[in-house]
């Protein structure tokens, strides 16, 4: 069976490194990213055409895709396969963006999924957050937002019932939740706090993710006048996203 031109290119780059197995697949396969012969979004041969094509261990191969998958070069798509990742996109730290106009500036297309959208009383934790009584009525949205049909984050967002009232009336596969919430409770104030977490099974699932993948958690909390309007926890893959703060004194 001839050996596929993609995988001759590999071999032809591996020349006599003395880098362990791994690296040296690392660097091959990084080369072809960085030199645009593999660009964004093309598919990567997988774990078995490369343990049969180059000879090297399962093992070496599958600590070779992982490592490139949490630098941010690989996207690793559970049931679909391996791809070259697009840039890392970013945010800034300490602003409030609608995640679609963000995509929107790259070039690219935004997409979402609405996984639930319902009514729930307020628990202790939510009723603190927003400033209610235990028990009082919230609205709870969990929704996947993608960018060029890849997962980019988890948006799982509790919002005042008393500050928008019509909030389950939206399709927000139209308009974010950030956009209709920006025109009935403008924001005034935003919290943040920024933390580095391994998602839970169900969230690596509606990422596309594997399991042990380091994710970025941004909790958020906003105000419009004095009125708590909304706490959020939105989840971003580590190797497709990045947070960038610009600091003066």
């Amino acid at each position: 069976m001839p050996t596929p031109p993609v995988v001759s290119a590999l071999v032809a780059q591996m020349g006599d490194s003395p880098a362990p197995l791994y690296a040296r697949v690392k660097q091959m396969i990084a080369l072809q990213i960085q030199n645009g012969t593999w660009p964004p979004h093309h598919r990567v041969p997988s774990e078995s055409e490369l343990v049969s094509q180059l000879g090297f261990s399962r093992m070496t191969i599958n600590r070779a895709l992982r490592e490139l998958t949490a630098e941010g070069l690989l996207v690793r798509m559970q049931g679909v396969g391996t791809f070259v990742a697009e840039p890392k996109t970013q945010s800034a730290l300490f602003e409030v963006h609608n995640i679609a106009d963000e995509i929107a500036s790259r070039g690219h297309r935004h997409t979402c999924k609405v996984v639930h959208l319902g009514e729930e009383p307020a628990g202790s934790e939510r009723a603190v957050a927003l400033d209610m009584r235990e028990g009082q009525k919230v609205y709870h949205s969990l929704i996947v937002h993608y960018e060029n049909d890849i997962a980019v984050q988890i948006e799982d967002r509790y919002v005042n019932a008393q500050v928008a009232p019509d909030y389950l009336k939206q399709d927000f596969t139209l308009q974010t939740p950030y956009a209709y919430l920006s025109q009935v409770a403008p924001l005034t104030e935003g919290e943040h706090v920024v933390e580095a977490i391994l998602a839970d099974p169900e969230e690596c699932k509606l990422l596309q993710i594997e399991r042990g993948e380091p994710c970025l958690l941004i909790k958020r909390r906003t105000w419009s006048g004095r009125q708590p309007v909304m706490v959020a926890r939105l989840i971003h893959p580590g190797s497709r996203h990045r947070l960038e703060g610009r600091f003066s004194k």
